[in-house]
């Protein structure tokens, strides 16, 4: 027969087993001790091909042909986890973002990135060269770690108050796999620290600040606004970003790191955007002319504000006459 203790032992053990077998059951995925929700073994090697699609076709309100043309910004972007954001929808811009976005300086983001990777919370820190038209391509290749796997980046658009496109924390990772391609259409954002409401508007500080805000055809809500297309439900994509995992083979060769790509890559087509005329408000009636009783006519003009495009609709008339009434007629002197 067993002894009281082999059977105590025999009973424990049976205990721990169930108790083991409980917590598998009720709790979730392990989670990595990084807190980024990465567990991937190892690093992944990205090319980020970044391609503006601002044309006067699919932009043909005030798109700006000179003094300075369309065109774009160098690109910022930055590896990270979730204790860092480097721009956020509905937050107010920091001053390294206030800067970039109303006049291209980088010094303000890459200290604050720099800063931020003393804690570890930032990774990488890649900047491109600008795009010196409405329509091209530049490009990065980044390494991304699984303690840091968000990529965040930022585009000024050029000339305007400040706009910009850019990426929040897109994570490349998903649970221990990094992603092997993302491609992601991008609309204009206002920083929300300069009022101006076209490309070429003046520096007009926004006092005080507002928060950073999605540009629409719709809003903000005015005829005067350079993205304001009242027919159209949304904006064409003004650029796109297609992030590429790449193999880490021996016998690669060198990379496009920070290079503008040739124009052999096409950039999307896009319906051109109806653009309507616009007109002004119509004078005051101008005094009879001719005889008040019968024939004579009053006159008033407007004048064109904005000249149709790509099928929009046509001008008015610019010029109205009326009979004259009475109260209104030049009486000839006896």
């Amino acid at each position: 027969m067993m002894s009281s203790e082999h059977l105590a032992c025999g009973w424990l053990q049976k205990l721990l087993v169930l108790l083991v077998k409980l917590c598998f059951a009720f709790a979730g995925p392990l989670q990595p001790f990084n807190g980024t929700g990465c567990t991937a073994k190892g690093p992944a090697s990205y090319i980020l091909v970044f391609t503006g699609h601002w044309s006067p076709q699919a932009f043909p309100k005030q798109y700006p042909l000179f003094r300075p043309p369309a065109q774009w910004s160098k690109l910022i972007a930055v590896s990270h986890n979730h204790h860092f954001r480097l721009w956020e929808e509905g937050s107010s811009a920091s001053p390294g973002v206030q800067s970039f976005a109303e006049v291209g300086v980088t010094v303000e983001l890459m200290k604050a990135a720099k800063e931020a990777r003393k804690k570890r919370t930032v990774g990488v820190m890649h900047r491109t060269a600008g795009i010196p038209n409405g329509i091209g391509h530049s490009s990065t290749e980044m390494l991304m770690v699984p303690r840091n796997p968000l990529l965040s980046l930022m585009v000024k658009m050029i000339p305007s108050p400040d706009w910009f496109v850019g990426v929040d924390s897109l994570n490349l990772c998903e649970g221990n796999r990094w992603k092997q391609e993302v491609t992601i259409d991008l609309q204009p954002y206002d920083a929300g620290t300069d009022s101006g409401f076209t490309f070429s508007s003046p520096n007009f500080p926004t006092s005080p600040p507002e928060n950073i805000t999605k540009i629409t055809s719709q809003m903000p809500n005015h005829p005067a606004n350079s993205f304001y297309y009242p027919r159209l439900k949304e904006l064409p994509p003004i650029a796109s970003v297609k992030i590429t995992r790449q193999s880490r083979s021996p016998d690669r060769q060198t990379s496009i790191s920070n290079h503008i790509l040739p124009n052999s890559i096409n950039p999307q087509r896009f319906s051109a955007t109806p653009l309507d005329c616009e007109v002004s408000l119509w004078s005051s009636w101008g005094l009879c002319l001719g005889s008040c009783s019968r024939g004579g006519v009053r006159h008033r003009t407007r004048y064109i504000l904005l000249r149709p495009a790509n099928s929009g609709s046509p001008c008015p008339e610019l010029e109205e006459q009326a009979e004259c009434v009475p109260h209104s007629c030049i009486k000839k002197r006896q």
